[in-house]
């Protein structure tokens, strides 16, 4: 059954973007366990490349997981020697950054403070099983002089340390839990809220915001799943001829711009009991909350997700940490009563 209809949004002369309804075959298309047989030799050879550039180690407790290595093939469009480049690249970033000991050490309360800045987990998942995240932009507008206020290298460590608590914790939990399809979760649903937003703040914002985009664009390829922009005002077609062209073709096709109204179509994507009341649903969820878990989640990690960063791995928590010779570990975190 399809589930999200296309809206016509007056930023350009055709939908954003052009999809009307996804199908479930859409949604499994290219991921674990649903590669086609030209796909599958693709993967095959993408891996055996990334060996022999060692790059990535096989085994029972390989470097990178299948799931890790398909996003970023995918963003490719299965071509092996594009998707190494990209993947080398990002190899390369994360030595330069230390980003596996950045997140491990990385200020718990800082971090905390640091989700008021950025699209932030609601605890729920559409109904395909993604997270759903929300981002409303007047939040930020609100405290861009505390945001101007931090370093621009320390701003940049935060949205990295955020990517990989989604990276990290986020998709593999909700990978763990129950869902109507077999679906390999590796990106998120979120919501774009830009109500009460100024063209002044946008203009200002626009350098931080494309930082954002680049990094995630450059070395998290294929996280997001739908974006559904909600609120949006009326110089959204001047937002939009400016942030089109950070992102490539086919994320720009993941772009959706609803009305005023967004909640009918909302609640195609989303349960209404998952779903934040400001956009039509029943979820008591606001940005300024914690994640608001169900009882899968609540079943699988407690009643509330821990501060500071964290792993979901092997259906357990850990808490990353480096050790006196610099290698980072984790340790796992005591069950919740």
């Amino acid at each position: 059954m399809s589930w999200f209809s296309s809206r016509r949004s007056s930023a350009e002369s055709h939908d954003v973007p052009g999809q009307s309804r996804l199908e479930h075959h859409q949604i499994l298309a290219g991921r674990l366990g649903h590669l086609n047989e030209s796909q599958q030799a693709a993967f095959a050879k993408f891996k055996a490349d990334l060996e022999s550039a060692k790059l990535y180690t096989p085994g029972e407790e390989p470097s990178h997981d299948d799931s890790t290595l398909l996003r970023f093939l995918r963003a490719r469009k299965f071509d092996p020697k594009a998707a190494q480049r990209q993947f080398a690249a990002t190899e390369e970033w994360r030595k330069e950054n230390d980003v596996d000991r950045l997140y491990a050490t990385f200020d718990p309360e800082e971090f905390e403070a640091a989700k008021h800045f950025y699209p932030r987990w609601t605890g729920r998942r559409d109904k395909t099983g993604h997270p759903v995240y929300v981002f409303h932009l007047a939040s930020l507008q609100a405290t861009q002089k505390e945001l101007n206020a931090v370093p621009p290298e320390r701003r940049y460590q935060r949205i990295v340390a955020l990517w990989e608590f989604m990276r990290q914790f986020a998709l593999p939990l909700c990978n763990s839990l129950p869902r109507d399809n077999n679906a390999d979760i590796c990106a998120v649903t979120s919501i774009i809220d830009l109500a009460d937003v100024s063209f002044s703040s946008m203009w200002s914002l626009r350098h931080h915001l494309q930082e954002a985009s680049g990094l995630a664009t450059a070395h998290y390829p294929e996280c997001m799943h739908s974006t559904i922009v909600v609120n949006s005002p009326s110089f959204f077609p001047t937002i939009w001829g400016w942030i089109k062209a950070w992102f490539d073709e086919g994320t720009r096709l993941k772009v959706h711009v609803l009305g005023r109204d967004p909640g009918p179509t909302l609640r195609e994507l989303i349960d209404a009991d998952n779903l934040p009341k400001a956009y039509g649903g029943n979820l008591d969820f606001t940005f300024k909350d914690d994640p608001v878990l169900d009882e899968p989640a609540r079943s699988a990690i407690g009643d509330k997700v821990p501060k500071g960063p964290v792993v979901f791995k092997d259906g357990k928590l850990w808490r990353p940490r480096v050790e006196e010779n610099g290698k980072v570990v984790r340790d796992v975190m005591e069950e919740a009563a």
